[in-house]
């Protein structure tokens, strides 16, 4: 049977994609940063480089996405590139971001470039914002405050639920079909702020609000939050995208890799409920 590393499999995407796999009837090799506590545990520090080698020993296919936290994804990405090319990968499905093909020197585009030209059978997934940012990142200000506090506007968000991003993942590793292609991954609908928290308040039964606040504040709470200076610029810089209408395209790629149509934000909110409560 093949097997398959998941790099960031304990995180949002990697811990879908790993259960998808799994029901998939494949082997997965979970990577892991930490020490390992079981068995399917192999680490590997991206930053670092640690581990890459034995990692990748005996596998066929892996998954690849940079930690969070770091701007320099260019760097992280390519080490593995490097080091899958030495082992032999059979093919690598790298998760980049929507809208990173739009500048060649971006980190992420810089990591898709070195991939494609690898020599390796490979494919690109971009997904759009995560609809579990809600219950992660911005979970704080809606839980204690029952705000969403960002500096969007009224601009809209196509959103994905990263368990789609996972079902295309684990079809792009097991099939061959679509090798050397990449895919915008959206959700199917395209949400403001203001629509979503009128769908988290339904949902919840709690008084949710969208309150626009400035790149200034959005940018001081980010530090306040022990990010990395770089990273919390990156972020912002990533919001004002957002708010001049970048996150707002739909595509079909979900649907024209597994068949499914992807979940809607309100499937995300009834199955994540208690999240907020």
């Amino acid at each position: 049977m093949s097997k398959i590393l998941v790099v960031g499999a304990n995180g949002t995407v990697g811990s879908s994609l790993v259960k998808a796999l799994r029901l998939r009837g494949r082997q997965v090799l979970r990577a892991t940063s930490r020490p390992p506590a079981s068995a399917d545990e192999v680490p590997l520090n991206l930053v670092t480089g640690a581990g890459l080698t034995a990692a990748l020993h005996g596998v066929d296919a892996a998954f690849l996405l940079a930690p969070p936290g770091h701007v320099n994804q260019h760097v992280l990405l390519g080490g593995f590139i490097e080091a899958a090319q030495a082992a032999g990968l059979g093919k690598l499905v790298l998760m980049s971001a929507m809208g990173a093909d739009a500048d060649p020197t971006a980190p992420l585009r810089r990591a898709e470039l070195q991939l494609e030209a690898s020599g390796l059978a490979w494919n690109v997934i971009r997904p759009n914002w995560f609809m579990q940012n809600f219950h992660t990142f911005w979970l704080h200000g809606i839980r204690e405050q029952g705000q969403i506090l960002l500096p969007t506007g009224d601009a809209r968000g196509s959103f994905i639920d990263a368990r789609d991003i996972a079902e295309v993942a684990a079809e792009l590793l097991i099939h061959d079909q679509r090798l050397g292609q990449a895919f915008d991954l959206t959700g199917p609908e395209a949400l403001n702020h203001d629509e979503v928290a009128a769908l988290l308040s339904r949902e919840t039964g709690r008084d949710i609000r969208y309150t626009e606040i400035t790149a200034e504040q959005m940018l001081s709470g980010l530090l306040a939050a022990g990010l990395p200076p770089d990273y919390a610029v990156f972020l912002n810089q990533i919001l004002g995208y957002f708010k001049l209408g970048y996150a707002e395209r739909i595509t079909d790629a979900v649907a024209t890799i597994t068949g499914q149509p992807p979940r809607r934000f309100v499937d995300y909110a009834r199955d994540f409920g208690a999240a907020w409560i």
